[in-house]
């Protein structure tokens, strides 16, 4: 997935240690637009979040469900029972910017925008809101990564094998 990615004034894209360092501070993430659909990429990334490996408090943030892997889900930013280190967004690129304003104003301390996502109207809120941003990157990958679970050809060669076992 390729997105035009124009430049942000006063922003450059974090590098590989500052995200790592990102995703070391934060201890809860709110997911903006997580799907109860099992197919969809964001519940994919829920349900890795989720895992006893990412070690991370999750809420989800989705008005027309009430419930999603067992967890709640909250109308809106505002809704959360706490205020989450990090935004990871899943919405249209033309959303983002309304998510990027209540981001900030809730106190949150990150944005992250999810792969195949580029605003730079949401990047100027965030920055001008002094959160730390993240665009095109999907927050599962970057921790898998980080954390071992991915090998050089992008995922994990010992869980699955599709070869006949040599008897």
């Amino acid at each position: 997935m390729s997105v035009e990615k124009k430049k942000v004034e006063g922003w450059n894209e974090p590098s590989a240690k500052e995200r790592l360092a990102l995703l070391n501070r934060t201890e809860t993430i709110a997911m903006v637009g997580v799907s109860a659909k099992k197919s969809r990429p964001s519940n994919f990334v829920a349900t890795y979040l989720l895992s006893s490996s990412a070690n991370f408090e999750i809420f989800f943030v989705n008005p027309v469900e009430d419930e999603i892997l067992g967890k709640p889900c909250y109308k809106s930013l505002s809704d959360l029972p706490v205020v989450p280190d990090m935004v990871d967004v899943f919405r249209k690129s033309e959303d983002l910017p309304e998510v990027a304003i209540e981001a900030v104003e809730i106190g949150a301390s990150s944005l992250w925008i999810q792969l195949g996502l580029w605003s730079v109207e949401a990047a100027e809120i965030a920055l001008a809101g002094e959160l730390e941003l993240v665009m095109d990157r999907c927050i599962k990958i970057e921790h898998a990564r980080f954390h071992g679970g991915l090998h050089l050809a992008g995922f994990d060669t010992g869980v699955i094998d599709s070869r006949r076992s040599k008897k």
